[in-house]
C-alpha cells in the first residue's frame, strides 16, 4: 500500500500535465502526482514497475485507488499528450525500463552520464611517466603490497580526467587531495596550472581551505610548488557564477570554466542538477576529482549522484570502472575504537552487532540510552547541555568560544517536534537560561549560536556557517563572530545576518561536513522512514571522541536495516553505454 500525502504542488502539477488525457479512473492523474511527490522527496524518477498493482491511499480522502498492472499502467500513461520517450522533448519522459521522469530531470541525468563517460574515457595526458614513479615514492611510502589506496587514488587522478576518492572520516581523503595537488603542480614542470577547489557549502569550503593551509607545508616538494598549491576554496555556486533570479549559471558549456582541474569536496551533498551544471561547464581537457563519503546521507535535493557513480564503477564492464578509489584504512580511530566499530556495523546493516557493541562497550566512547518521554525530556537534557555548552559560554575571547563550541553538538533526525532540532534548541535555551549562563532577553542574546541557512555573498557567509553572538572585545557591542578559513575571527552586526537559526542542536543532514569532539544523537520514540542506515552512520561519524545515542532498541534496529533508496537511472546509464 502507498500512503500518499498529496501536496498542493503535486495536485497542481498533475492537473497541468494531465490536461487532455482520457482518465476517467483517475489513474493517470494519481501517477503524475506521485511523480511530483517523488521528486520532492529526492528521487529523480518514479519506477512504474514498483508501484504497479499497489493500493494508493490519499490522506484526507476516504477512497483508495488500486493501480493496474504494469502493462495497463503503461498503456494508460501513453494516452497523455505530454508524455514522450527518450529523445523527444515532452514534459514527461517514460524510458524503456519503466521509469517516469519530469523532462528536466531526465535531461540532467542524460547530460551528466554522457559527460562522465566521455571524461572517464579520456586520458589525463601530459604526464612525465619517467618522473612519476619517483614522485609517487616521495609523496607516498613505496607500496609494500597492492593495497596502498591513497597512492592508487593519486595515480588515478593524475592519469584520468575523471576520478572519485571515497572514504569515511579519518581515511585520509584531504591528505590525499593535497598530495595530488603537489604532484599535479610538479608534473607541469613549472608551468602555471589553473586549479579550482570547491565544496557544496561555505562551511565545507572553509574546512577544506583550513586543512590545505596546514597540510601543504608538509609536502615533500620544493617551496615554489608548496606556494603554488591553491588555498582558496569556494562554493560550487560561486565557482559557476550564480545569476540573480535564475537557476542558470554564468559558466556553462558555451562559457566554460577557465580551469585545468576542478576538485570538489563533500561530493555526497551535491544534487543532480548542480552536479550536471558543474560537469557541463568544464572544458574538455580539464580533470574532475570528486571527494566524499559514498555511505553518507545523499543530497537534500534530487539524486544520490556520488553513490550512483560509486555503485556504477563496481559493475563489470562499466564505462567508469577504475575511476573510483575507496579509502578503507582509518587514521583517526585506532583498531579498538568504539566509534569506528559501530560505524562499520551500522554501514553493513548489522543491527544486532551494532546493539551488541553499544551494550558491551567498556568505554565512554559509544553509548545507547532510551529516548526520554516528553515529560522527562528536559530533565534528561540538563546534564549533557550544561556539560557540553558551559565551556564556550565562559570563554574569554570570541576565537576561544568558537573553538570550544565545536566540542559538543546535539544532532537530531527530525527538524520539528520535541525530539527535533527546533524542540531541542528551545529546551537547551531554557536550561542554559535557568543556569544563568545565557539571558533570553533579546533575539540576539549574548552566547546565541547561529547556523546560517542561505548564502550571502556580500557578507561572505554561506549555508552551513556557524557563528556566535558575543560582545565585541573593543566596543562591547554585540556582534556575530565567525571563524575565517585562515584561522582568524571576523565579526558582523547581527542585523546583517542572512537567514539563520539557533544551533545548539541541528539535524544530521545539516551536520554533514562538520566534526565535533562529542555528539548526542537523538532519535524520536516512533519509527519513521526518515530514520535510515545512512542517517545513523552520518550522525555517528560526526564525532571524534564519543557519541551517545538516545533511541529505543527497536527504533535503532529498524533504522539500521532501512537503506536510503533514491530512484534514478544514472547508475544504469553509466554502466550500459
Amino acid at each position: 500500500m502507498i500512503d500518499f500525502i498529496e501536496r498542493p504542488i503535486d495536485r497542481q502539477a498533475a492537473a497541468f500535465l494531465c490536461r487532455g488525457a482520457k482518465d476517467e479512473s483517475g489513474v493517470v492523474r494519481t501517477v503524475v502526482s506521485l511523480l511530483s511527490q517523488a521528486v520532492g522527496q529526492g528521487h529523480v524518477c518514479l519506477d512504474l514497475e514498483e508501484i504497479a498493482g499497489q493500493l494508493v491511499r490519499t490522506a484526507g480522502n476516504d477512497e483508495s485507488l488500486r493501480l493496474p498492472d504494469a502493462a495497463c499502467l503503461f498503456a494508460a500513461l501513453r494516452s497523455l499528450p505530454t508524455l514522450g520517450r527518450p529523445g523527444e522533448h515532452r514534459p514527461l519522459i517514460l524510458d524503456a525500463a519503466g521509469r517516469l521522469y519530469l523532462y528536466r530531470y531526465f535531461r540532467y541525468e542524460a547530460l551528466l552520464a554522457d559527460a562522465i563517460r566521455a571524461r572517464a574515457a579520456s586520458e589525463g595526458g601530459g604526464l612525465d611517466e619517467a618522473a612519476l614513479a619517483g614522485q609517487l615514492d616521495r609523496y607516498f611510502a613505496p607500496p609494500v603490497n597492492a593495497q596502498d589506496r591513497q597512492r592508487q587514488a593519486a595515480l588515478t587522478a593524475l592519469r584520468r580526467r575523471f576520478s572519485v576518492i571515497s572514504g569515511g572520516p579519518g581515511t585520509g581523503k584531504t591528505t590525499t587531495v593535497v598530495r595530488i595537488l603537489g604532484l599535479m603542480l610538479e608534473q607541469t614542470g613549472g608551468e602555471r596550472m589553473r586549479i579550482a577547489l570547491a565544496a557544496p557549502t561555505g562551511k565545507a569550503a572553509a574546512r577544506l581551505a583550513a586543512s590545505i593551509a596546514l597540510l601543504r607545508e608538509t609536502l615533500p616538494c620544493p617551496d615554489e610548488v608548496k606556494r603554488a598549491v591553491p588555498g582558496q576554496v569556494t562554493t560550487i555556486h560561486r565557482l559557476l557564477g550564480t545569476l540573480p533570479g535564475s537557476t542558470s549559471f554564468r559558466h556553462n558549456e558555451r562559457t566554460p570554466l577557465p580551469c585545468d582541474a576542478v576538485i570538489v569536496d563533500e561530493a555526497s551533498m551535491v544534487d543532480l542538477p548542480l552536479m550536471t551544471a558543474l560537469v557541463t561547464a568544464l572544458p574538455p581537457q580539464a580533470r574532475l576529482i570528486l571527494i566524499g563519503d559514498r555511505d553518507q546521507l545523499a543530497s537534500v535535493e534530487a539524486g544520490a549522484v556520488l553513490g550512483d557513480i560509486c555503485r556504477a564503477a563496481e559493475s563489470p564492464g562499466s564505462s567508469i570502472a577504475g575511476c573510483v578509489t575507496v579509502l578503507d584504512r582509518n587514521y583517526r580511530f585506532g583498531d579498538g575504537s568504539g566509534i569506528a566499530a559501530l560505524s562499520r556495523a551500522v554501514n553493513a546493516g548489522c543491527d544486532r552487532e551494532a546493539l551488541r557493541l553499544l551494550a558491551d562497550s567498556g568505554s565512554s566512547a559509544i553509548a545507547l540510552e532510551a529516548t526520554p518521554t516528553r515529560e522527562t525530556l528536559k530533565k534528561r537534557l540538563k546534564a549533557p547541555v550544561l556539560d557540553g555548552f558551559r565551556a564556550y559560554l565562559e570563554a574569554g575571547t570570541p576565537a576561544e568560544a568558537l573553538r570550544r563550541f565545536d566540542r559538543f553538538r546535539i544532532l537530531t533526525a527530525l527538524r520539528e517536534g520535541p525530539w527535533g532540532a527546533t524542540g531541542m534548541n528551545h529546551a537547551a535555551e531554557s536550561l542554559l537560561h535557568e543556569a544563568a549562563l545565557i539571558r533570553l532577553d533579546t533575539q540576539f542574546y549574548r552566547g546565541r549560536p547561529v547556523l546560517v541557512t542561505e548564502n550571502d555573498y556580500i557578507h561572505k557567509l554561506f549555508n552551513g556557517d556557524t557563528g556566535i553572538i558575543l560582545p565585541d572585545p573593543e566596543s562591547g557591542h554585540l556582534r556575530a563572530f565567525f571563524a575565517a578559513p585562515d584561522g582568524t575571527v571576523r565579526a558582523i552586526p547581527p542585523e546583517f545576518l542572512p537567514r539563520h537559526e539557533t544551533a545548539f542542536a541541528m539535524t544530521v543532514h545539516k551536520s554533514q561536513g562538520s566534526e565535533f569532539d562529542r555528539v548526542l544523537m537523538v532519535l524520536p520514540p516512533e519509527d519513521t522512514i526518515l530514520l535510515t542506515r545512512e542517517l545513523i552512520y552520518t550522525g555517528i561519524t560526526r564525532a571524534r571522541q564519543s557519541v551517545t545515542l538516545w533511541s529505543d532498541d527497536a527504533i535503532f534496529s529498524a533504522a539500521v536495516k532501512r537503506r536510503t533508496e533514491r530512484r534514478s537511472g544514472l547508475r544504469e546509464k553509466l554502466v550500459n553505454k
